[in-house]
């Protein structure tokens, strides 16, 4: 069986990295863990992390979520292509789609079920392969037309709608 990449699991529970270690070694090559979020951004910037499971809470008595929406939004303006699952003891409705208009892939609640919470982060791992980004597209399709019009910019640049200098730029991206 192929195991996924790698996951970062951070939680403040030590408890619930190690169920998560066991849990998830059969599924991931790698497993890191974080026990607080400070070192999130500085871990990612150091490794080529491929999931993020993140707890919702951090602080002792605060069960807002907010912690968690503030790490999830660091994590998507540094790190836009990686997945973040939201994992939290305090579930409701409106925390759920706070997350997922931030940016989380999927939210999953403590106690999780365990064939759940791996089917939920292959899931998302299998989805997040077959999305090709915009730029991806646009390279394939210039590509393509400057093909099937055999290297005429000119040529090329009238069938894309767009001008010779344009194409020329975009070209220079490539």
């Amino acid at each position: 069986m192929n195991k996924y990449g790698t996951i970062l699991i951070v939680d403040d529970n030590a408890s619930i990295l190690t169920a998560m270690r066991y849990l998830l070694d059969d599924t991931f090559e790698r497993i890191l863990t974080l026990s607080q979020p400070d070192d999130i951004l500085k871990t990612m910037a150091q490794e080529e992390i491929d999931i993020v499971l993140l707890d919702m809470n951090f602080t002792l008595g605060v069960n807002s979520g907010q912690e968690g929406l503030f790490w999830l939004r660091a994590i998507r303006k540094q790190h836009p292509q990686t997945p973040v699952v939201l994992l939290t003891a305090y579930a409701d409705v409106n925390l759920a789609v706070k997350g997922l208009k931030s940016g989380a892939a999927d939210f999953i609640t403590k106690p999780w079920d365990n064939g759940e919470l791996v089917h939920k982060l292959k899931d998302v791992l299998d989805m997040q392969s077959e999305i090709v980004s915009l730029d991806e597209m646009e390279k394939e399709h210039i590509r393509r037309t400057l093909d099937r019009c055999h290297g005429n910019l000119t040529q090329a640049a009238e069938l894309l709608g767009i001008t010779r200098q344009t194409l020329y730029n975009k070209m220079k991206r490539l």
